[in-house]
């Protein structure tokens, strides 16, 4: 299977998990649970809450580095051979953020995770699937060199942003997407705390991700490089 097939059916599969997810949220079709205070995940039934489930939807970390996978997955089904540092960034964003998801959910989130239903599907994707394939795909396929060393630091400009995004929001709003920032339970010292942590993990699995690539690189064939673009963003 050629790199470009390879990345159109995992972008088919990543984007499907997005869109039923994004479904699910949109028609609050998810079962009902019980909320913790400061939590995401309460607002009004029909058209009324329509725009808060999908703002909420949008807002999580999980459906952002979803959707920067999918877009990468996207981009490399078109053109496997890109470059830049634009593309590095968001290149290395979309090996480390999913990472980040699939490790945050199977250590912190999933023992308390109330899953039922449909959710399941979009869950599992998400949650699971989508994370080790990303990873699986780029240590099997490539393309190499498309993560570099500055890529380790500039790829945390969209977390920060997200970060940023999510603190400011949920002071206006008095809810978080996740346990780990709710700041109504925890207080604001200790939620930064915790961003940093997650920030600095980030930076740990972009030096182990840019150590295998180079690792790689002299290992693989010319086949699997992918030729630098320096005009592309």
């Amino acid at each position: 299977m050629s790199i470009r097939r390879a990345y159109a059916i995992a972008a088919s599969i990543t984007w499907f998990g997005l869109g039923f997810g994004l479904i699910l949220s949109a028609f609050n079709l998810y079962p009902p649970v019980d909320v913790p205070p400061g939590l995401f995940g309460v607002n009004p039934d029909g058209l009324a809450g329509l725009a808060g489930r999908v703002v909420d939807y949008m807002s999580a970390f999980t459906d952002l580095s979803n959707i920067i996978v999918a877009i990468v997955f996207t981009m490399l089904a078109r053109n496997p051979d890109r470059g830049g540092r634009v593309w590095h960034a968001v290149r290395m964003d979309s090996l480390v953020m999913i990472s980040i998801t699939g490790l945050i959910y199977a250590i912190v989130l999933a023992p308390d995770a109330q899953v039922e239903g449909l959710e399941v599907i979009g869950n599992t994707l998400k949650h699971m699937i989508v994370p080790v394939m990303t990873v699986a795909l780029w240590l099997i396929v490539g393309p190499r060199r498309q993560v570099t060393f500055a890529s380790v630091f500039t790829a945390i400009v969209i977390p920060i942003t997200w970060a940023a995004y999510t603190l400011i929001r949920g002071h206006f709003i008095e809810k978080y997407p996740y346990d780990f920032v709710n700041v109504v339970a925890y207080g604001l010292p200790a939620v930064l705390m915790n961003i940093a942590g997650v920030a600095a993990l980030g930076i740990v699995l972009g030096l182990v991700f840019w150590a295998i690539d180079r690792l790689l690189s002299g290992r693989g064939s010319t086949s699997n490089s992918a030729t630098p673009v320096t005009n592309e963003s």
